[in-house]
């Protein structure tokens, strides 16, 4: 098991999710006509935010983690606290610059998802509500693409209501998914989250099926509305 420091803050990050969210998003701009440079711009911004986010959540769980997730590096204590505020601290002052070099427009897009997605998690992650940070903070996404550009300067054009609409609902159906493994634990802890109500109404495993089939279904909806609509 990693005891290295660097190794344990990567896992502390949520590699995995960060990882796919900016490769999504870097291929997104890539498939919309976006220069590679732009694109790879795009992703290492996302790489960055989504890693501050993975810290502050392992950050906010770290109690809840020690009695359901021993194994997470902060809440094992392999991962100093400290040492976890410190690299956010760093990845917040590398973010920013990344998110302006996109331009303004898309800075502000980009930056306020993060701020949405972070205090959504802390303040709604056990309510009913648990959806609306998600939904809020994937609808900036495509703002954030259609007025991204190189150099700090973006463009003027804003994204369709088309793609901001399924960007949304698409947030909503990767909050349901990324949320089912830890049901059993949320119950125990006595939340009440929406993927949580709407499993002890359809059940674990359909629930499963559902979000899995809609957000493949939103998935293509969003490849399809790119070629025709556009972004922008």
């Amino acid at each position: 098991m990693a005891t290295v420091p660097a190794l344990l803050l990567v896992r502390a990050a949520h590699p995995r999710q960060a990882v796919a969210t900016a490769v999504a998003l870097g291929a997104a701009a890539a498939v919309s006509g976006r220069p590679l440079r732009e694109a790879a711009l795009v992703a290492a911004t996302v790489l960055v935010g989504q890693s501050v986010l993975g810290w502050l959540d392992d950050l906010a769980d770290r109690s809840r983690d020690a009695r359901h997730r021993p194994d997470r590096p902060v809440a094992s204590g392999r991962l100093d606290p400290g040492t976890v505020w410190f690299a956010v601290a760093c990845g917040v002052l590398l973010v920013v610059p990344l998110a302006v070099a996109n331009g303004r427009a898309a800075a502000a897009a980009y930056l306020a998802s993060l701020v949405v997605a972070a205090l959504g998690d802390r303040l709604l992650h056990a309510r009913p509500l648990s959806f609306v940070p998600w939904m809020v903070s994937f609808g900036l996404l495509p703002a954030f693409l259609a007025y991204g550009g190189w150099g700090g300067v973006g463009t003027t054009t804003p994204p369709t209501v088309t793609m901001t609409a399924l960007a949304a609902a698409l947030g909503l159906t990767v909050h349901v998914l990324l949320a089912l493994p830890g049901l059993v634990h949320d119950h125990e802890e006595g939340e009440r989250s929406f993927p949580l109500l709407l499993a002890l109404r359809t059940g674990t495993p359909r629930l499963l099926v559902l979000a899995s089939v809609a957000t493949g279904v939103l998935a293509v909806a969003v490849l399809f509305t790119g070629q025709t609509v556009g972004l922008a």
